[in-house]
């Protein structure tokens, strides 16, 4: 009788516990049912889902070759936390925010929120005359070389979020962040490369800042224009295509865009022959100078010809450089006509989320009939000398 009661007893309490974990497995099925998946056009590095008053973000591709996939959960104002494991959790309403890379900054300039920004390394980097307003206000803190350097400084500050690009050494001190209960989000725009992609990123910093469907719209218009300028690269035909080389020395190597990368992508549909279109590659690819030589020496544009102010600056900081006949004839083209306040160069904060005008400059450089009304944004030819 005692063992039957026993049995009974067992029986039960496996039955209220199979019961209990039933329940929490309908309860997670039915919240993940509930999840709807917003789909992105261009980039591959991160994804969103909708839920009953909240987000959820995964960056899948937070460096070339990550074995991991980072989750955050964003919560609409009094909405209630939904199951599930994640590596931050942010709370709308946003008020304070840390960036770490210049690539962000246009983000919070083109969501109208630039003055949540209250921390940032180097401030002499930024061209956003917006964010310099706020700097001369006196609100935004300098966090020196780096927030690697600085952590102490970010925890001080408490913002609601801090974005860290991968392209530094701050992964090391997302723990340290997590204990202070400062949410981390990682952003790798970086990795990708369609010149769309990293452009996209703008509505993972929309949700961030409960600002969706303005960063669509934000999006939208920069594909409109790209897309629109894209077709006229496209029309040329193959033997109209002017040849292009790109790249530089350093150190006896000759580092070019890759074929597969998004500089290598954006001269193909700028109407432009890239020299290098053979050299797989999604980053920069290292070539020695007697096979640049080989290939390039009757290049008709050199573009992206590093921060040169002039030619003949160039041409005495690397004599092999004179060789080429884009050098000779002057059709060397450089992304440093725009400057902020500070000497930082707009093309690599802007540049990146407006690729529609680095396209449209390629298409006026290679095929200026085409845009016989444009003016060069970034680029700008190199003179002899100042």
């Amino acid at each position: 009788m005692k063992k039957l009661r026993f049995y009974f007893l067992i029986s039960s309490v496996s039955l209220v516990v199979f019961a209990s974990f039933s329940r929490c497995k309908e309860r997670k099925d039915k919240e993940t049912a509930m999840l709807e998946n917003s789909a992105l056009s261009y980039a591959s590095g991160f994804t969103i889902s909708k839920g009953n008053n909240y987000w959820e973000l995964e960056v899948t591709q937070a460096w070339t070759g990550a074995d991991r996939i980072f989750r955050y959960l964003v919560l609409e104002e009094n909405a209630e936390k939904p199951t599930g494991n994640y590596d931050a959790i942010i709370q709308l309403p946003v008020e304070n925010v840390v960036l770490t890379s210049t690539t962000q900054i246009p983000h919070l300039d083109m969501l109208n929120a630039t003055e949540k920004l209250i921390g940032f390394p180097d401030l002499n980097l930024i061209s956003s005359e917006k964010t310099w307003k706020q700097i001369d206000a006196g609100k935004v803190t300098d966090l020196g070389a780096g927030p690697s350097a600085n952590t102490e400084m970010v925890i001080d500050l408490a913002p609601d979020w801090i974005m860290i690009s991968t392209l530094g050494e701050d992964l090391k001190y997302l723990d340290l962040l997590a204990q202070a209960e400062i949410p981390a989000i990682i952003n790798g725009e970086y990795v990708e490369q369609h010149p769309l992609g990293r452009a996209e990123w703008i509505k993972f910093t929309g949700i961030l800042l409960g600002k969706y469907e303005e960063a669509k719209v934000a999006f939208e218009e920069v594909e409109k224009a790209y897309l629109e300028a894209e077709k006229l690269g496209s029309s040329i035909e193959g033997s109209l295509r002017p040849s292009v080389l790109s790249g530089v020395l350093y150190q006896d190597i000759w580092y070019a865009p890759g074929s597969e990368s998004w500089g290598a992508k954006i001269l193909q549909n700028a109407g432009g022959n890239y020299i290098f279109s053979a050299q797989k590659g999604t980053g920069s690819v290292q070539l020695n100078y007697e096979f640049v030589l080989e290939n390039a020496l009757e290049a008709d544009f050199w573009i992206g010809s590093a921060d040169y102010s002039d030619l003949q600056t160039m041409g005495n900081a690397e004599p092999r450089y004179r060789a080429f006949a884009a050098f000779k004839s002057g059709n060397v083209f450089s992304y440093t006509q725009k400057k902020g306040r500070a000497g930082g160069l707009e093309y690599f904060e802007l540049g990146y989320m407006r690729p529609d005008l680095i396209l449209k400059d390629l298409i006026k450089i290679l095929h200026p009939d085409l845009l016989p009304d444009y003016e060069l944004y970034f680029y700008q030819r190199l003179n002899e000398s100042n």
